[in-house]
């Protein structure tokens, strides 16, 4: 089994929270003897598998799936180290003869593997990071969001502005190099050769889609699991329980909000965040073959595959 040159074939399958990319990538990884690496940084953390909704038992008995449930809610899977371990992982996928099927929303971890980013080793500034937290707390999370886009817009456009977090990592990097956050991450060498697949509806379908999700999530007892990663210890303060749909349960927890209110919210996040991921995954980008979601998606991209494997002669 093999292809021309040396780089490795990845089939890479993106799109928007909801679209439908976890059924899909099953269907088609079962069909080409593949193996699912995530590239969603919501599916690292164990525990918290209701409000990501996390591939099931039975999906990942069907597939083996990578990179999910590998950290505590209270531990940070950096880019960077996404980077390493998602590239050992695909090497041992292709050593093992099996395709690797890179899937996931999360667009800057989709492109630090096709694209081979250089990450910048800025090393932690604790002091720096202190003092940018305690002007969070005094300006907002909206406050320090904005602070950003007058320093880097490119990069407070692909950042929630309630993630803090990452507000000030960004702000952080920048004010440590002097550069901005956004101009940080240089292409490196392309270890893989990719097939980007997209998956999108309209996005009245969409939005329908997220909402009778969060409805569900609800239904099977995303407020318990909340509860529960309170009880087991994790704080309400942690990075983690900053995530869309556990923040407002939180809230709704300590009384902050109604349950209808958190929902609201919750709707509202998503929307937000779905626009944020199409500034990742453009729908005009050549480098993507996009498919709308419906009864032939499948047997549409799986003749796309097979004939793109054909084409670079890899062994089927």
């Amino acid at each position: 089994m093999g292809n021309k040159g040396q780089k490795i074939p990845l089939i890479v399958i993106i799109g928007s929270t909801a679209v439908g990319k976890t059924e899909v990538a099953i269907e088609l990884a079962e069909q080409f003897e593949g193996e699912i690496v995530s590239a969603d940084s919501r599916l690292f953390y164990r525990g918290m598998d209701i409000g990501t909704a996390k591939p099931t038992t039975e999906q990942r008995r069907r597939v083996p799936h990578h990179l999910i449930d590998v950290a505590n809610p209270d531990e940070t899977w950096s880019l960077a180290l996404f980077q390493a371990e998602a590239n050992r992982v695909i090497n041992c996928i292709y050593a093992q003869h099996r395709l690797p099927f890179l899937v996931g929303g999360t667009g800057q971890f989709v492109h630090a593997i096709t694209e081979g980013w250089r990450i910048p080793p800025a090393r932690p500034d604790l002091q720096l990071r202190s003092i940018l937290e305690e002007w969070g707390k005094m300006i907002g999370a909206k406050g320090l969001h904005a602070r950003l886009s007058v320093l880097d817009p490119q990069a407070a456009q692909l950042i929630d502005a309630s993630n803090v977090r990452r507000t000030i990592r960004a702000l952080e990097v920048i004010l440590t190099t002097g550069k901005r956050f956004s101009e940080q991450r240089e292409k490196g060498d392309e270890f893989y050769l990719p097939l980007r697949l997209g998956l999108t509806r309209p996005r009245s379908e969409l939005y329908q889609r997220i909402d009778d999700r969060i409805m569900n999530m609800l239904d099977v007892g995303f407020v318990d699991e909340v509860k529960f990663l309170l009880t087991a210890g994790y704080s309400s303060d942690l990075p983690t329980m900053s995530a869309i749909g556990y923040s407002e349960i939180v809230a709704y927890l300590q009384g902050k909000t109604t349950l209808d209110e958190a929902i609201v919210i919750m709707k509202r996040r998503t929307r937000e965040f779905v626009r944020r991921q199409a500034n990742w995954f453009k729908e005009n980008d050549p480098n993507i073959r996009w498919f709308y979601v419906n009864e032939e998606t499948i047997q549409t991209m799986r003749r796309t595959i097979k004939d793109w494997l054909e084409a670079i002669q890899w062994d089927t």
